[in-house]
């Protein structure tokens, strides 16, 4: 079986997405904690922001012809891949440092692998997005890796 990706493709690992700097507020981490259900005071009352607040944090507001049909903006990391079908394939985070009401955040999205295996249904095209979440000062906040499969 020849392979799908390309060298044109392949040459896209390493790629590095423009960085993001957003401020986290009280009222942000409040709002996320009661639409998540949290319990503890301390994310209801906004101070400190609760797991998998980041998520949603650095997403970019778009028009809605510029959404997937799945919801999802269009990654502009992302190469054209030969196959369209997009699949969570997997989302591991370490947390570093816990994120306090008036930090000031900077992402960092790197493309970090590209690759191919065949599935009983045919071939599929993995690829892993790290992002790096660090504060002001440099430190490491939250480190992110992404897997997504396409078939």
């Amino acid at each position: 079986m020849s392979s799908l990706l390309t060298e044109e493709i392949k040459k896209n690992i390493g790629r590095v997405a423009p960085q993001k700097k957003e401020l986290v507020t009280r009222r942000d981490i409040r709002k996320y904690s009661i639409a998540t259900g949290q319990r503890q005071k301390k994310f209801l009352n906004g101070d400190e922001a609760p797991p998998m607040f980041h998520l949603s944090l650095f997403w970019d507001v778009v028009n809605l012809d510029q959404l997937m049909p799945d919801g999802v903006s269009i990654d502009m990391l992302l190469p054209d891949f030969p196959l369209k079908k997009a699949m969570a394939g997997g989302l591991k985070i370490d947390y570093h440092k816990p994120v306090y009401p008036g930090d000031w955040l900077i992402a960092t999205r790197t493309l970090t692998d590209i690759y191919e295996k065949v599935g009983s249904k045919g071939p599929i095209i993995f690829y892993e997005v790290t992002m790096t979440i660090e504060n002001e000062l440099g430190e490491k906040v939250i480190t992110e890796k992404t897997t997504r499969l396409l078939r």
